[in-house]
């Protein structure tokens, strides 16, 4: 009986941790590979700073959004390759490479914990 105990919650710890759930930063990944500034939207702070190639400002969440949703209309992106990833002290980040018809951008993006939540507070595009 024992055995059997030891054995199912062996099973159960390892389902858990195989089907843990996705972090917002792989969810950012996600809506960056496919240029889907509403997914994205859904991990924008209240303010956000974004770089783009002409200009760099901080903008409120709706600016934000509007201004995303035109960067990749605009670019028609192709997709994204991570080319790393970490976190430091509730810090997450990436930085990979948003290839779009346009031309490929070295894109970085900062998020931070807020009330228990990863919300972007960075994204910067630079032509590569």
């Amino acid at each position: 009986m024992k055995t059997i105990l030891t054995i199912t919650c062996a099973v159960l710890f390892f389902a858990v941790s195989a089907f843990k759930p996705s972090s917002g930063l792989d969810n950012v990944i996600s809506a960056l590979r496919t240029g889907n500034a509403t997914e994205f939207a859904r991990y924008i702070d209240d303010n956000i700073e974004i770089s783009l190639p002409s200009k760099t400002d901080s903008y409120s969440k709706s600016q934000a959004i509007i201004i995303l949703q035109d960067f990749f209309n605009n670019n028609e992106v192709r997709g994204f390759e991570v080319k790393h990833k970490g976190d430091n002290g509730g810090s997450q980040f990436a930085i990979g490479t948003l290839a779009t018809k346009a031309g490929n951008y070295r894109t970085t993006v900062f998020m931070k914990t807020k009330n228990g939540k990863q919300l972007v507070k960075e994204i910067r595009f630079q032509s590569s």
